[in-house]
């Protein structure tokens, strides 16, 4: 696999190094001449030193060819920029873009990137799971964020405690897929009576959610 890197940082120097590990070509642009030339010292003639939002250097590194484009700076803007080149101009089949604020996320994926990658998402994710926190959490998101994977931690305050499913009033395209009792999950039947320290992993609509909040967790 041809993988090319836009941002020699700590990131995109590790990323190119386990890639090269692994057997795949790869090519780094990176617009300091300084941290260029450290990478081109460890790493080898695998990188240009320029501007890797310009189409001519994009050309350069071989884009043409990439199988995928990794744009992994720490400026949002920059990485926008630089996939929205390689997939317009150099038809790359896969563009991975680094997310350092969440609010950006739906821009990019509006704008035909393929895969967002978010630091601040995945540590608040494992804090998320760490520190239990009476709300649902988020898991997965299809369908451009319009459908959500969320779990719910119930609790002995929570306001379906000892119902059976089947009388849960669960908002219009949203579903109960798990119930996580006792450390093994269980595949939910219209019977099963909800209890205190059980988990449900649902799946619901983003203009539902609030509701099937307020259905499991409460207020």
């Amino acid at each position: 696999m041809y993988v090319v890197i836009i941002g020699g940082g700590t990131v995109g120097y590790h990323l190119t190094k386990e890639l090269l590990a692994a057997g795949h070509e790869v090519v780094v642009i990176e617009e300091d001449p300084a941290r260029a030339r450290l990478i081109a010292d460890e790493l080898g003639s695998i990188v240009i030193a320029n501007d890797g939002c310009e189409g001519r250097y994009q050309a350069e590194a071989g884009m043409g060819r990439a199988d995928v484009v990794a744009a992994v700076t720490g400026d949002d803007a920059v990485n926008l920029a630089a996939s929205q080149v390689a997939k317009m101009r150099f038809n790359v089949p896969r563009a991975i873009a680094r997310v350092n604020d969440p609010k950006h996320d739906d821009l990019f994926r509006q704008l035909a990137i393929d895969e967002t990658v978010s630091p601040t998402r995945a540590i608040l994710g494992v804090i998320e799971h760490e520190i239990p926190i009476h709300d649902l959490l988020h898991l997965a998101e299809l369908e451009g964020g319009e459908v959500q994977i969320v779990e719910a931690q119930l609790d002995a305050e929570s306001p379906v405690i000892g119902r059976e499913l089947r009388e849960l009033d669960l908002p219009e395209g949203s579903t109960i897929a798990l119930v996580i009792r006792d450390d093994r999950a269980h595949s939910p039947r219209s019977d099963t009576r909800l209890r205190a320290g059980d988990k449900l992993l649902a799946v619901t609509s983003a203009g539902d959610e609030s509701q099937l909040r307020s259905l499991l967790i409460g207020e």
